[in-house]
């Protein structure tokens, strides 16, 4: 599978290296890297990276990787992108305790049993081993058990391939699913095939006659009467107000009240 991105032949861009995680990250310490972008290298050896003990996100996609040692010292990692890379097992990532979100799409993974290594991260919550829109696939997608082989395998999973199968949505998703299932042609249909029926009843969509504006005139006529309550209530408080200033004031001087 081809990869995306361009990958320089340099010796020194296809092993990873102190020096190649230092210039991508800023960091000087290795230990002290959070975030990690490696995407389209050309990286075949993953090298040093075990000794980021820190990192929390990697992106390796689109490179040359057949398998992810280093990375099973990285306890603390929450999100791995291994996209587009020639990876036949995910045994390492059974020590990412942390591990969240595991985006494996495009590589070479063959069957469900593949992914039994997973099954301990507790903490694991989204995985896409296929990608429609990036063209990106496992030969073990093809199967038409695929999607229950990894909800039994990993029933912690919330998110697979983008879709929801658990919690607030899972229920739309299913609905489109089974939407999608009674769309499809059936192989024979036969003679006893159900004939198409309209979604409304006949004349639906014909147009209503206009309907009366006496709701809208009763309500305006409403709105006119209260806002003259409102008006004759502030003349009233007005002159309640003056009739007051009046009564405080000693004769003959000037009210001093600002109201």
């Amino acid at each position: 599978m081809e990869s995306q991105g361009e990958k320089p032949a340099e010796a020194d861009r296809v092993r990873v290296t102190p020096q190649l995680l230092k210039s991508r990250s800023g960091e000087f310490a290795l230990e002290s890297i959070l975030l990690l972008k490696l995407r389209g290298l050309g990286l075949v050896d993953l090298g040093c990276l075990g000794e980021c003990l820190g990192l929390e996100w990697l992106d390796l996609s689109g490179n040359a990787l057949t398998q992810l040692g280093p990375l099973a010292s990285l306890r603390q990692l929450l999100v791995l992108n291994v996209a587009d890379n020639r990876l036949t097992a995910l045994e390492p990532l059974a020590a990412c305790e942390n591990l969240q979100s595991l985006n494996a799409a495009g590589n070479l993974l063959a069957t469900p049993g593949q992914l039994q290594c997973l099954a301990g991260l507790r903490g694991l919550e989204y995985l896409r081993l296929r990608d429609p829109l990036a063209r990106l696939s496992n030969p073990l997608c093809s199967s038409p058990s695929y999607w229950a082989a990894v909800r039994e395998l990993l029933p912690g999973l919330k998110v697979i391939d983008g879709e929801r199968v658990t919690g607030r949505g899972s229920e739309f998703y299913q609905l489109c699913r089974d939407l999608d299932s009674s769309l499809r042609p059936s192989p024979s249909p036969g003679p006893g095939a159900t004939e198409a029926q309209p979604w409304v009843e006949p004349g639906y969509w014909e147009s209503w006659p206009p309907r009366s504006s006496s709701i809208l005139e009763e309500a305006c006529r409403q709105f006119q009467h209260t806002l003259q309550e409102c008006h004759d209530l502030d003349r009233q408080a007005r002159d309640s107000l003056a009739q007051a200033e009046r009564a405080l004031s000693p004769a003959g001087t000037t009210s001093s009240f600002v109201f």
